[in-house]
């Protein structure tokens, strides 16, 4: 992939691109068989949307429903199957374990399944608590299931249902990442984890991805580690207590894109693009991004409980940091969630939440000859399907620079919008050089 040629703006421009994370939809009987985005009332976006110019991003490519960090690293200018770690990596980073070269990292879900090994719900009903979350990876980790192989394993617990598998020889040689996937619901392409949607969510057997011995003891240690949890989960408080209280225990685990730390690490976002770069961030994920990339973290922690106040925080924010950094990426996870769970009136819930709490306050007495950004998403996650998915999502882009709309179109922020707006369809890699670099004119 050819570097995107940096910005030149003179006067100075500062640049934006916010990242609304799993935003792309489809229509939905419970939002007027209309998308949750279009059902929802935007006028903030609408307002850019008529004074803007919008399209859509097949963020990487058709047919390929990507994982957030793949959707990131797209938007961001890179190759997500040869540039990215993985995301077992950028998980440990994200909440700053110290990986050595030989170390393996995998992300790990906390799930719910049966005895035959089925997946009843990979996220153990949304329900688990960080804490819980916290005294289960405790009791795995000090039972050193892995340590008759000669290798420590720890896990990390980070939000709600999430974790990291961190993996570390201690003798018989070092490990490797090259591992297929226990998760059913993601497969690994290179770096580039994808989602999928199997007829029978059955864990998998994680198998070596190559003819190497190191390939071949890991994936060995990752199929005892994963039993031998089950075992521990059982007999854990934890699940006694959900249990007791009519509750989804954690009764597995499911681990997926394996990394380790790269021999060479990608460019930096400023030595690949020529601007040095901050970002806004809620989940370990994008800060490993961040990291991985070279910029300033400013990490905001997941979302609370009063969310209309964490989205005016986003603001201050990402105001505060385009007073310091000529480009900054903010990463907004609210609509992913209610996607994956089928909810569409919440998602719509929460578009409407963030562009009256984000994007009211952050357009605020904006200088836009001085300001110019983008807004897009990493991925479509539709509520009719519960997942991740190939689909188009929006492109906003709005701010200095950016032409004067010159024909009639569709007004409302959204899918439809997008699909017939002057931007067209472009691929992830084109919205840094739109944002850099705005069209001359307004087809």
């Amino acid at each position: 992939m050819e570097a995107t040629t940096g910005p030149v703006a003179e006067p100075p421009v500062s640049l934006a691109l916010i990242v609304l994370d799993g935003l792309g939809d489809r229509p939905h009987p419970a939002t007027d068989n209309r998308s949750p985005v279009e059902s929802a009332a935007t006028p903030n976006l609408d307002r850019m949307t008529s004074s803007g110019m919008i399209g859509e991003v097949v963020v990487v490519g058709p047919g390929v429903a990507p994982e957030s960090d793949a959707g990131v690293f797209a938007l961001l200018g890179y190759d997500p199957i040869h540039d990215s770690p993985g995301r077992g990596v950028l998980e440990a980073l994200g909440v700053e374990i110290a990986l050595a070269p030989e170390d393996v990292a995998l992300r790990l879900n906390f799930a719910t399944v049966d005895g035959d090994g089925t997946v009843l719900d990979s996220r153990v009903g949304r329900s688990l608590g960080t804490s819980e979350a916290r005294d289960l990876a405790r009791g795995i980790t000090e039972a050193d299931l892995l340590g008759p192989e000669g290798i420590r394993a720890e896990v990390r617990a980070t939000v709600g249902h999430r974790g990291v598998l961190w993996l570390h020889p201690v003798e018989g040689g070092p490990l490797s990442p090259e591992v297929s996937n226990s998760d059913p619901f993601y497969e690994r392409v290179g770096g580039m984890g994808q989602a999928r949607r199997p007829e029978v969510p059955k864990v998998l057997e994680v198998t070596p991805m190559d003819a190497s011995p190191e390939a071949a003891r890991t994936a060995r240690a990752i199929n005892l580690f994963l039993s031998r949890a089950r075992d521990v989960l059982a007999g854990h408080r934890v699940n006694a207590r959900r249990a007791l209280g009519g509750k989804k225990v954690a009764s597995g685990l499911l681990v997926r894109n394996a990394g380790a730390l790269p021999r060479t690490p990608p460019p930096s976002f400023e030595v690949k693009h020529g601007i040095r770069g901050a970002a806004v961030t809620e989940m370990p994920v994008e800060r490993g991004i961040a990291r991985v990339l070279g910029l300033e973290d400013r990490y905001v922690g997941p979302m609370g409980p009063d969310r209309d106040a964490g989205y005016r925080e986003r603001a201050r924010v990402t105001r505060e940091l385009l007073g310091q950094s000529p480009f900054v990426y903010v990463h907004l996870k609210g609509p992913d969630e209610p996607g994956h769970d089928g909810n569409a009136p919440l998602k719509r819930e929460i578009v409407e939440a963030i562009d009256r709490s984000f994007f009211g306050p952050f357009l605020e007495g904006l200088d836009l000859s001085r300001v110019r950004f983008a807004v897009t998403a990493d991925h479509a996650t539709p509520c009719i399907l519960k997942g991740h998915s190939d689909d188009p999502v929006p492109l906003l882009l709005s701010g200095a620079g950016v032409p004067a709309r010159e024909k009639a179109g569709p007004t409302k922020f959204g899918e439809s919008a997008a699909a017939h707006g002057s931007l067209g369809t472009r691929t992830g890699a084109d919205v840094l050089r739109l944002l850099f670099h705005p069209p001359t004119s307004a087809k």
